[in-house]
């Protein structure tokens, strides 16, 4: 469907990548467009003003979209529909449309389209290394790296897309041809009413989908589809037919298709059961678009992709004591899957750094985790005091004031076999740009000692 000679008056509303994304496409089809931003000098300000006239941008204000006559928005994913001027527009009838909606416009080749609370960037890197082994022309983007739109180009074979609750929000018609809804947990309270309203906007993941594939561990993310739509689930537990799952023998671990045994986990370079759960996914996927799981160039991405910076990234093994990077774990179900992942109860040699800006969620969750596989919790931040409550009376807890305290403090104390895990259960925006300022931040000090 074509947007172009059709007689409605636009807006792109919020710049940074997303909104000038849309911008630089709508100007390479000769859409007229007008640019607001409720602030004064957004970035991108200056790349819109070579796309677009400078008397059809507005920044400072939103309440001048009421005097334009739009009759649609392309928003923002940072900009949440309830904002009082959208509010009023969209019960006016204005179009409340994103990016996403923009891509699917336009898209001419398969496309698959991911999300979660956690997880989402590695599994959607994951696929397209995995298609691309197969001599896919895969593209990844979307809420990761490149903007949707940015993709778009002929001979594209697959587009994978990691979309976001908030992208979500204003796709009406996605239609992928692959759905994953990979799990749901709390986050972004601080903008949804509850667990279930964020939900629902994840699982616009599935709208109009030819297949899926979903948790089976999560009852959240089970898709309501029409009959005869392909559907694979995963679990890091025994599958069932045709479902990905795990299954232990005396050889080990193995990753299995039904009964069928695909991978010893000692093939695969992500390590922690959250991210064997992750490759499963990505099995799943690509066995719904036709590529063999079983094949040697599957084989070796499995052998070589370890991961993305600020994942459960192993920084360095100092004095018997490995330091892991989880600053992408911003929210409490991120935190949950590491310590899970990583943590024994038989010998609790987790050291915990935690802390930041909790966006509205509830910290409950980390007790039990906290109890059965960590001596030690650091905390600082924000909401270090709102963690610290809900943790088990025993727990032995710590507090300093900044992240280099809490690192120098480790060095002295830490334990041969510790695995000092920095996954704050929150946002950075307390005291840092963002998670990747934050991780780099642990690095050097943790490389430093």
């Amino acid at each position: 469907m074509s947007l172009i000679g059709s007689d409605r008056i636009r807006a792109v509303v919020g710049l940074g990548a997303t909104g000038l994304s849309c911008v630089r496409f709508l100007a390479s089809k000769g859409i007229e467009f007008y640019v607001v931003d409720s602030r004064e000098n957004p970035p991108g300000l200056e790349e819109a003003k070579k796309l677009c006239s400078e008397e059809r941008i507005f920044t400072g204000d939103l309440e001048v979209l009421e005097t334009l006559g739009v009759t649609e928005l392309f928003v923002s994913p940072g900009i949440a529909l309830r904002t009082p001027v959208l509010a009023r527009l969209a019960e006016r009838g204005v179009a409340m449309r994103g990016d996403i909606d923009l891509f699917c416009d336009y898209v001419d080749a398969p496309f698959v389209a991911i999300t979660g609370s956690n997880a989402k960037s590695t599994v959607t890197t994951l696929v397209a290394l995995l298609l691309q082994a197969c001599g896919k022309n895969a593209k990844a983007g979307g809420n990761l790296g490149l903007p949707a739109l940015d993709l778009l180009a002929p001979n594209t074979d697959f587009y994978v897309l990691e979309l976001s609750s908030f992208q979500l929000e204003t796709t009406h018609a996605l239609q992928a041809d692959l759905a994953c809804l990979l799990n749901v947990s709390e986050d972004h309270m601080d903008r949804y009413k509850d667990l279930y309203e964020y939900q629902r906007a994840k699982q616009k993941v599935y709208r109009g989908c030819k297949a899926a594939v979903c948790n089976k561990q999560d009852i959240l993310t089970a898709p309501l589809l029409a009959e005869g739509v392909p559907v694979r689930a995963f679990t890091t537990k025994s599958p069932d037919l045709k479902e990905y799952g795990m299954l232990k023998d005396g050889d080990g671990a193995w990753l299995c298709r039904g009964v069928e045994r695909l991978y010893h986990t000692s093939q695969i370079a992500l390590k922690g059961s959250h991210n064997h759960a992750n490759v499963l996914a990505a099995l799943a996927m690509i066995e719904l678009l036709g590529v063999d799981v079983m094949s040697e160039p599957i084989a070796k991405v499995l052998s070589e992709f370890g991961g993305l910076p600020h994942r459960c990234e192993t920084v360095r093994t100092h004095n018997g004591v490995t330091y892991i990077n989880d600053s992408k774990g911003t929210n409490v179900g991120a935190t949950l899957a590491a310590l899970q992942g990583l943590g024994s109860s038989a010998t609790k040699n987790i050291v915990l750094i935690a802390g930041g800006e909790g966006k509205g969620a509830d910290f409950r969750a980390l007790a039990k985790p906290v109890k059965d596989f960590v001596r030690t919790t650091y905390l600082f931040g924000k909401d270090a005091e709102r963690i610290a409550e809900v943790l088990p009376a025993d727990a032995e807890v710590k507090h300093f004031d900044t992240l280099d305290q809490i690192v120098a403090s480790i060095g002295q104390d830490g334990k041969e076999g510790d695995i000092v895990l920095f996954s704050p259960a929150c946002a950075s925006l307390d005291m840092y740009k963002n998670y990747e300022v934050r991780g780099e931040h642990f690095a050097r000090l943790v490389n430093a000692l």
